[in-house]
């Protein structure tokens, strides 16, 4: 999913079961088949079974031969991360820099829908904001763990993993459920530490 959504901005439609393809407009990417232990990956004419990173590997080679990656990465020159790797200047809880109410209504929105959250409820911070914050001396999990280790943020360490950052409650599996392509850019990558990498 990290590699989907990072390169692609594509429209996940699922049947609710089983499946979920990846839309470009009417042009079907990709559809995944999701089968106790392994995935079947439809790319174009080709199926690969995928059950181990050798046939991840397969598939993702397969896919870019189908589509250009077409996902259009946030500017950066303003960007603010929390030492966890978070792009705080795209969190529905940011107030600095030149965020706006009516742009923290529209993340808000976002989040809601992938989150399956009532449009009137509140959205919880990730661990970090809520213990601490960005200026705040922070007790987060994360970021004591870097401190413990002489670190000024957990991505300056070498067993940094996107499962050390803390999220606000998505999980990244395949799950057969449809999300359009702006949530995910919403939503979704700017919790994803490097979210446009790898």
């Amino acid at each position: 999913m990290r590699f989907l959504r990072g390169r692609y901005a594509l429209d996940e439609v699922s049947n609710g079961m089983d499946e979920v393809a990846f839309r470009d407009s009417n042009q079907t990417v990709l559809t995944i088949y999701i089968h106790k232990g392994h995935y079947d990956f439809q790319i174009g004419e080709h199926t690969v079974q995928v059950s181990d990173m050798q046939g991840l590997e397969e598939a993702k080679h397969l896919i870019l031969a189908q589509k250009e990656p077409n996902r259009k990465p946030f500017p950066k020159e303003s960007a603010i991360y929390s030492r966890c790797g978070h792009r705080c200047d795209l969190c529905v809880h940011y107030t600095g820099g030149s965020n706006s109410e009516e742009f923290r209504a529209m993340l808000k929105e976002h989040v809601g829908r992938v989150y399956r959250w009532k449009p009137d409820a509140s959205v919880p911070p990730c661990l970090g904001c809520d213990h601490g914050g960005l200026n705040g001396k922070s007790d987060c999990p994360q970021i004591k763990c870097a401190a413990q280790k002489g670190l000024e943020k957990c991505q300056d360490c070498p067993e940094y993993t996107n499962e050390c950052s803390p999220g606000v409650g998505y999980t990244c599996g395949i799950e057969p459920r449809s999300i359009s392509a702006k949530d995910v850019t919403w939503a979704i990558l700017p919790y994803i530490s490097d979210q446009y990498g790898n």
